[in-house]
């Protein structure tokens, strides 16, 4: 049996590049980066082209860039300290569809005593820019509104909300976890003051990411220790996983936009397929202004969490949202922002692809779900 993995959004697989380039500081260069030793300088070597590599490809600093474990501490730091970083100001904005390294946080900051604004989408998913500049008041301090959902893959109007955070002198931080690697990330020309990412999503290692921090911007450490990081972030650096995140993106970004186009033709004839082919199938967010691998499908009548276990057994691998979420009992909390009621959230797989998936898995994988959901009707069929 053929496997299909269509869950990208999730996790990728670990690029040759990557892997190649991270090999000698597994094997050879493995000395501890603030070391003094010649092994050490080696290891420091390497940790820091990775680093002039990473803030090559955004537009920044290599002296901006912050290594992390991976995406969700990047939103942690960025939300719980950058919501600091503007004195007594109390007030954070963020939006309703945001991952849940950022929504918990902002839990946590509420406990604190802030107040919270969390904006809603459109039904597709946008959080309109004017939305933004009405709920920033003089006790705003910091809005947080990521590039791209992990879920539905709509895209944010995030230039339009940086030029409103600039006027109004309000720190603007974005998750570009699902974005790097397939949309332009420039950060000067999006008006961002923070930004995060993770490298397991263009093809880099797991356990490693890095935040983005503006020249100027005073955000304080949540890990202490040691002086790595220029100070700010404890704790021995992952110098493997560094390196191979900056090979997988640099890759990722010289091949980007081939790569994109490649992934919209094979989404949308998977699209296509579907739309022609299934009887009350639906797509999720935005026709245009979605990350080019992402599909997300509701199927009136269906069970989401039983068809990815059809799915599953035929060699097919998707996911009903977030990884994240994964066993949890609400459905999602990004298509409930959307307006959908329990019944048809609880309805929607998420499909995602990658450069690697070819039209011929992709349709396979289409014409699967196409038998799946028709034999699930017949087993249920609807009232």
């Amino acid at each position: 049996m053929k496997r299909i993995y269509l869950d990208h959004a999730a996790s990728s697989p670990l690029s040759k590049a990557a892997l190649e380039k991270m090999l000698p500081y597994l094997t050879e260069n493995y000395g501890n980066p603030s070391a003094i030793h010649a092994f050490g300088r080696e290891a420091r070597r390497g940790v820091e082209e990775a680093r002039g590599t990473i803030a090559d490809v955004i537009g920044a600093h290599p002296d901006e860039i912050y290594f992390t474990s991976g995406g969700s501490e990047s939103d942690s730091w960025a939300v719980m300290e950058g919501s600091r970083a503007k004195d007594r100001r109390m007030h954070v904005i963020t939006s309703a569809v945001e991952h849940k390294a950022v929504l918990n946080s902002c839990r946590a900051l509420e406990k604190q005593g802030f107040r919270v604004t969390y904006l809603a989408p459109d039904a597709d998913g946008v959080i309109p820019a004017n939305a933004v500049r009405d709920a920033i008041g003089e006790n705003t301090g910091l809005v947080s509104v990521m590039t791209a959902n992990n879920e539905i893959g709509t895209l944010q109007p995030i230039e339009e909300i940086g030029e409103i955070c600039a006027e109004r002198n309000v720190l603007f931080h974005t998750d570009a976890v699902q974005a790097l690697g397939a949309l332009p990330i420039r950060v000067e020309k999006m008006g961002v003051h923070l930004l995060s990412a993770s490298a397991h999503k263009f093809h880099g290692p797991k356990g490693v990411g890095f935040l983005y921090i503006r020249r100027g911007v005073k955000l304080q450490s949540r890990i202490f220790g040691g002086q790595q990081e220029h100070g700010r972030r404890a704790g021995t650096e992952n110098a493997a996983g560094i390196v191979g995140m900056a090979a997988a993106l640099r890759e990722a970004e010289d091949r980007r936009e081939q790569n994109c186009a490649h992934m919209r033709f094979v989404r949308d004839a998977m699209l296509c397929f579907v739309m022609r082919e299934i009887p009350g199938a639906h797509l999720n967010g935005s026709f245009t202004k979605r990350l080019p691998g992402n599909l997300n499908l509701r199927f009136d009548g269906i069970d989401a969490q039983a068809l990815i276990m059809r799915l599953d057994m035929a060699g097919i691998a998707a996911s009903a949202g977030s990884a994240c979420m994964a066993g949890a009992v609400e459905v999602s909390h990004v298509l409930r922002a959307v307006g959908l009621d329990g019944d048809a959230a609880a309805s929607s797989v998420r499909l995602t692809l990658s450069a690697d998936t070819t039209l011929e898995e992709g349709l396979e994988a289409v014409r699967v779900l196409k038998e799946n959901v028709f034999s699930m009707r017949l087993l249920c069929p609807s009232p």
